[in-house]
């Protein structure tokens, strides 16, 4: 029985999906490379010219993505071959996202001397975010923990190429726990520091924060718990769900913000105003977390 069905009976019927558990969390972070590519479009577009080196996580994310879904495809057939080029595809994915990291900091000037340290925060704000590019490297490590099929289930024993397998020390659910607390983490701190940008004085932008917050210690908590109770789940599936509805009510209202007189919409203050695809990444972290709790049997009974 899966963590979700302990939850919520009904959802049993997702059992009967023809994808297993790590396909459907394998398609989720193909998708999230496309759209990873797409939102760092709009964010290269502020200035109005876009340089070369910027145009390499755009492509590299739809590029990903693409290779992704076909590799899904080629999974029918080759899992062992499946994998592998995943594996390329999602360590280059978490080349990116440090490399991207690394640059935004030189922009701001954090590396090499830096500002004094009473202006650091000051310059984090205002700097290129230097958290944009790591989402590359969480999906990247996402990705490599769903490629590699775990055998025996929630042994935590990855089983690799050949007769090869690697044990990690918690199960795979346990791991997408930890994953998804850190992605949330990160997502809740990009959030307040761009919101930081208008000092923090609509009180819309402090549910997000406080939803943040309270999902990372609540995903935290679950993966060190080995044996979680149906409380324990159901807390953890509702904050889940709470924040995939934070995400989409923040969606709508950076919409709204972005809209001219009589609802009209002008892509210039798409691209100059409120980032509308940011709020989705709470969104997305929800969604992913509500799928590690899918039965982790990776070879449906025929």
């Amino acid at each position: 029985m899966s963590y979700l069905t302990m939850v919520f009976p009904p959802a049993r019927v997702i059992s009967r999906l023809p994808f297993t558990r790590d396909q459907i969390m394998l398609l989720l972070a193909a998708v999230t490379e496309i759209f990873l590519g797409i939102d760092i479009y709009f964010a290269h577009s502020i200035s109005g010219t876009i340089k070369t080196n910027e145009w390499i996580p755009i492509i590299f994310g739809v590029v990903a993505g693409v290779v992704l879904l076909l590799a899904g495809l080629i999974a029918l057939r080759n899992r062992p071959l499946a994998s592998l080029l995943a594996n390329v595809v999602f360590l280059g994915s978490i080349i990116v996202g440090l490399l991207g990291a690394y640059f935004h900091l030189v922009r701001a000037n954090l590396i090499g001397g830096g500002p004094p340290i009473a202006e650091t925060v000051n310059v984090l704000i205002w700097a290129p975010p230097f958290l944009g590019p790591l989402f590359f490297a969480l999906n990247g490590v996402l990705g490599i923990s769903a490629a590699w099929m775990e055998s025996p289930v929630n042994s935590g024993r990855l089983r690799l190429i050949g007769k090869a397998h690697v044990q990690m020390p918690y199960s795979k659910t346990r791991a997408y726990f930890f994953i998804v607390s850190i992605g949330i983490l990160a997502t809740t701190v990009s959030s307040v520091m761009d919101h930081a940008r208008a000092d923090l004085v609509n009180p819309w932008v402090w549910l997000p924060t406080a939803a943040g917050v309270f999902a990372v210690v609540v995903s935290a908590m679950l993966g060190f718990i080995a044996r979680p109770t149906r409380n324990d789940l159901t807390i953890y599936t509702v904050t889940m769900g709470l924040l995939c509805l934070v995400g989409v009510v923040g969606f709508l209202l950076h919409v709204n913000t972005n809209l001219i007189a009589n609802g009209s919409v002008l892509l210039e203050r798409f691209v100059r105003g409120s980032p509308f695809l940011a709020p989705l990444v709470f969104a997305n972290w929800g969604l992913i977390g509500l799928v590690a709790l899918l039965d982790p049997a990776e070879e449906r009974d025929s």
